[in-house]
């Protein structure tokens, strides 16, 4: 089916607004093909420090000069559920290499943070600002030019993208992601949710809190939750750049490693030394960005991704907006419900038909552009298949043409609601995102009187002093990028739900984010212009009234807006928050960071 009116609209405004700097970007990664991998003009020091610590073999094929050489950036580390994994896949990697007459090298790790181990910690505070870090590793680790292709091994929150924009900075190059895949379930998503609260309320101990953690929280691979990580999978998935049907498969297991290898293949068959060269830049254009956008609507996906597909789409030379995604959300139906938007998590979603069987419904629906590249080496329908061991070897079958359980993924003749689950708010207080997949239609209006709070530990505290006794929105402010870095919030998430479940009309404001994770209680984060800057949020005092409407994508201060507006903004001393736990080495970043609605990026546009 030829792809919806509303569709192709969003994509052809993204093609427009980003003519001339498309057309900059694929000029300096085609001059960047022309010139080639740089091993046959390196002097025989810088190609011998190159090779020395290789096999033998390995030595005499890159010495050579004809074999192809992979580039392996990986983010593995051993104290992180979801990147332990990748511990072996390097030398799964290289075999697979030899076994087709190419190298592969480990070209460079990057870094890899948990927000859910630095939550509500001075750590978070980095957060978002390693998103770029990762972007920098791994572009010192392609500067040495001795790969043909790469394979990016990263699955959690600001590591995919963070590889994504350093990896399109070498656009010339092929490039695969492998994934590791979600830990197997473990304590539903939702009894965990419960006893956070009771902790909270004070009903169970630290020892109950922390046994539910861990019951939930339990092996290698990723949270269950569908969050930035798992949002981050179906993005790469249907976007085109990872192999079919890889994205929830579990680690350590035949059908895992058998994916890993045929990912190493593949991607050396993509080289400008073939017959089918595929870089990705050219995999990533205004398409594929549109694809991506649909499919974090169509499952309710990372809240994020507002941030984090606009600086990639500003990596590949393409201009995104707000307004883009939000045009997107308005037309695209939620198909899926994972918890937090409902009670099953992403090893069911997979079970149910998974990445296949919602690729087909919305591709059957005009929802997706079909005639993109992938590094499959089709368009997208290459995509509604799952993958599967037969007589041990890999192969791919058409998905199931019915859902194996429409209460998790669902056709769009069944949708669970006709638009998606993001939405752009937009009034006098300016620009702010909002997840209202997981929201109560009850709940996703609010008009009450703020209380402003210049710290999450200042909600905190006001709580368990009993001063919440009324509806209220809560605004946290002085979170935003320039301020402190843009940590999450989700220490609030519990505090909110509780009072929201004694019946109190309760939202939260915030220049602060939140991530796929959040929650019932509506969040209108991201807010921009934030508080550093002077935006009315900085204006705002206790009692203002201020409306919330996520159905109508609105959020207004009620009142004399000239008054709102002449008032002194506030200040805050934030030079305590710059210190500390690593901090004060990101005061560039602090200093250089754009706004949410940009990306919230240190770098210029490409």
């Amino acid at each position: 089916m030829a792809v919806l009116k509303a569709i192709q609209d969003v994509t052809d405004r993204i093609a427009a607004r980003s003519a001339a700097s498309r057309k900059d970007y694929l000029d300096r990664i085609e001059k960047a093909r022309a010139a080639g991998v740089h091993r046959s003009v390196l002097s025989c020091g810088n190609l011998a420090h190159g090779f020395a610590a290789c096999a033998p073999s390995d030595k005499a094929m890159l010495a050579g000069n004809t074999a192809l050489n992979l580039g392996i950036v990986t983010s593995y580390n051993d104290m992180l559920s979801a990147h332990q994994p990748y511990e072996t896949y390097p030398q799964v990697i290289k075999e697979a290499a030899r076994e087709i007459g190419a190298t592969a090298q480990v070209a460079g790790g990057v870094p890899a943070m948990c927000d859910g181990v630095t939550q509500g910690q001075p750590g978070m505070d980095l957060s978002l600002f390693s998103r770029d870090v990762i972007a920098m590793a791994t572009a010192v680790a392609l500067s040495h030019n001795m790969f043909d292709a790469a394979v990016f091994l990263g699955i959690c929150d600001k590591i995919v993208p963070g590889l994504m924009i350093g990896a399109l900075a070498f656009g010339h190059l092929p490039a695969v992601f492998v994934p590791a895949g979600p830990m197997t379930s473990g304590l539903p998503n939702d009894e965990k949710s419960r006893i956070r609260q009771l902790y909270m309320e004070g009903k169970v101990g630290r020892a109950e809190l922390l046994e539910a953690e861990a019951k939930s929280y339990h092996g290698p691979g990723t949270c269950t939750f569908y969050g930035t990580a798992n949002s981050n999978q179906m993005l790469m998935e249907i976007m085109g750049l990872h192999l079919p049907g890889s994205s929830f498969v579990n680690p350590g297991t035949p059908l895992r490693d058998a994916l890993t290898k045929e990912a190493a293949r593949r991607a050396l068959s993509l080289t400008a030394q073939g017959n089918d060269y595929t870089p990705i830049g050219h995999i990533i254009d205004e398409k594929a960005i549109v694809n991506g956008m649909v499919g974090l609507h169509a499952t309710g996906g990372s809240t994020n991704h507002t941030m984090h597909l606009i600086a990639i789409a500003n990596a590949a030379g393409l201009r995104v907006t707000w307004d883009d995604m939000s045009a997107l959300s308005d037309a695209v139906p939620l198909l899926a419900r994972v918890y937090p938007n409902g009670l099953a998590d992403v090893n069911h979603f997979h079970a149910a038909g998974g990445m296949g069987f919602l690729i087909r419904e919305l591709l059957d629906a005009g929802y997706l552009h079909e005639d993109v590249k992938t590094v499959w080496g089709t368009g997208l329908s290459g995509y509604t298949v799952e993958a599967r061991l037969v007589d041990d070897k890999l192969a791919f079958e058409p998905s199931p043409q019915q859902s194996g359980n429409e209460k998790i993924l669902a056709p769009v003749s069944a949708a669970f609601s006709r638009t998606g689950g993001l939405k752009l708010l937009a009034g006098n207080l300016g620009r702010s995102v909002i997840k209202i997949s997981a929201v109560k239609p009850e709940h996703r209006f609010v008009e009450a009187p703020v209380r402003v709070f210049h710290s999450q530990q200042g909600l905190q505290d006001a709580f368990k002093a009993g001063e919440l006794t009324s509806d209220f929105i809560a605004v946290i402010r002085f979170s935003g990028p320039k301020a402190i870095g843009m940590p999450e919030l989700h220490k609030l998430t519990p505090t909110l739900g509780i009072l929201q479940d004694r019946g109190l009309k309760v939202a939260m404001i915030t220049d602060g984010r939140m991530s796929g994770a959040s929650g019932k209680v509506p969040a209108a984060i991201h807010m921009t212009p934030e508080a550093v800057d002077g935006g009315p949020i900085s204006k705002l005092r206790d009692g203002d009234v201020v409306r919330l409407d996520a159905e109508a994508g609105t959020l207004q201060f009620l009142g004399d807006e000239a008054e709102l507006l002449s008032r002194t903004p506030a200040t805050e001393d934030l030079r305590p928050e710059h210190f500390g736990m690593g901090r004060e080495l990101f005061a560039g970043f602090r200093h250089l960071v754009g706004a949410a609605d940009r990306g919230a990026s240190v770098f210029e546009d490409a």
